[in-house]
Parts: structure tokens; C-alpha cells; sequence
């Protein structure tokens, strides 16, 4: 029997994100192909990654709402994805050390009654690293499987001065998005009577 909501994502942070609304669900990781189209904006790219990951769990649960996202960072029009090994997020740090970039969230909600996206942005600013403080960090681990090579929900928050926008949104889930569209898909919110 399929479910009836399903997280299309295999990212921890996501799933206790949506675990903060109460209800059900199962989690189908969606594989899609996250390449980035030459001249696509950062927040429709992510849309649209968010949008075939949905498509992907609807096909796997025709009859649930399937809910995705998709989070990339980008500083001056250059993405920085989930960095290619602790080379790569030395690289990525150091280019956001000290500046002010964006995080892009593309949010998907599909089912019966259709399907809804959008891109959610926020700015987060980065204190200038030392060539230490990016060392230590990627020697944890941390930062090898996340988008822009940062966890603000983790370690990576010590480098966080502000963030204009949704903190949700960051770690990759932007609840207050999130939930209208769940209700305009049919999801029972357990504060409804």
C-alpha cells in the first residue's frame, strides 16, 4: 500500500525537518540527474531539480504527495554544489569567507490534486575563515556532503554571522513554505479540525 506522504529526498536534515509537522511519512530517495543547465539561474535550477525528484517519487507512489527539494549555494552567478571530496570544500570555503552568498531551495509538493513548486531564497553571511578554521573543519567531515560545504544546523554554524531569510530554508527544507502547500495538496495539518 503506498503512503500517504513521501519525503523524495535521503537527506537526514531533511527528514527530521518534515518531522517537525507531526505526521507520517516515508522516504524515497529520489536519483535524478543534478547537472546544472548552461545559463539556468541558480533558483531554477534548484526548482527544477526539486520538481523531477517529486515527479520521480510519484511515479514510485502514484497516489501519495510527494514532497522534494533541492538546495544550492551560489555566490556571484558560480553554484557550489556538495563539494568533490576535502579538496574541494577547502576550494568552496575559502570562496565564501568573509562574503555574503545565497541559498537557493527549490520545493515541490506533488500529488492528486497536482503539483506545486517554487525556489526559495536566503543570504547568509560567512565571518572570514582561517586557513585553520577550514582545515579543522573539513577534517570532521561536516561539510563533504553539503551543498556550499557548510551545516548551519551543525558545526559550520560557527562561521554564520547572519542570515537574512528563512533558516529552514538553509538547511534545506523551508518549512514556512512548506506548509501551505501541503495544505493545498490535501495533507491533513494535525492543527486543523
Amino acid at each position: 500500500m503506498p503512503a500517504s506522504l513521501v519525503l523524495a529526498s535521503g537527506s537526514p536534515r531533511r527528514r527530521e525537518l518534515l518531522s517537525h509537522f507531526g505526521l507520517p511519512f516515508v522516504v524515497f530517495p529520489a536519483e535524478v540527474d543534478e547537472r546544472v543547465a548552461a545559463g539556468e539561474s541558480p533558483a531554477a535550477a534548484a526548482e527544477r531539480l526539486a520538481r523531477a525528484k517529486a515527479k520521480a517519487g510519484r511515479r514510485a507512489s502514484p497516489g501519495a504527495v510527494v514532497v522534494a527539494a533541492d538546495t544550492l549555494v551560489a555566490l556571484d552567478g558560480q553554484i557550489f554544489g556538495k563539494p568533490a571530496g576535502a579538496a574541494g570544500a577547502k576550494r568552496t570555503l575559502r570562496s565564501l569567507s568573509g562574503r555574503t552568498h545565497e541559498v537557493h531551495t527549490g520545493l515541490c509538493v506533488a500529488g492528486p490534486a497536482g503539483i506545486r513548486s517554487r525556489a526559495v531564497t536566503s543570504r547568509v553571511r560567512m565571518r572570514a575563515l582561517s586557513g585553520g578554521e577550514i582545515d579543522w573543519y573539513v577534517a570532521t567531515g561536516e561539510p563533504l556532503d553539503k551543498a556550499g560545504a557548510y551545516a548551519v544546523q551543525g558545526r559550520g554554524a560557527i562561521f554564520v554571522e547572519a542570515i537574512d531569510g528563512s533558516w529552514s530554508n538553509v538547511v534545506g527544507l523551508p518549512l514556512a513554505e512548506l506548509t501551505p502547500m501541503l495544505s493545498e495538496a490535501g495533507v491533513a495539518l494535525p492543527w486543523i479540525a
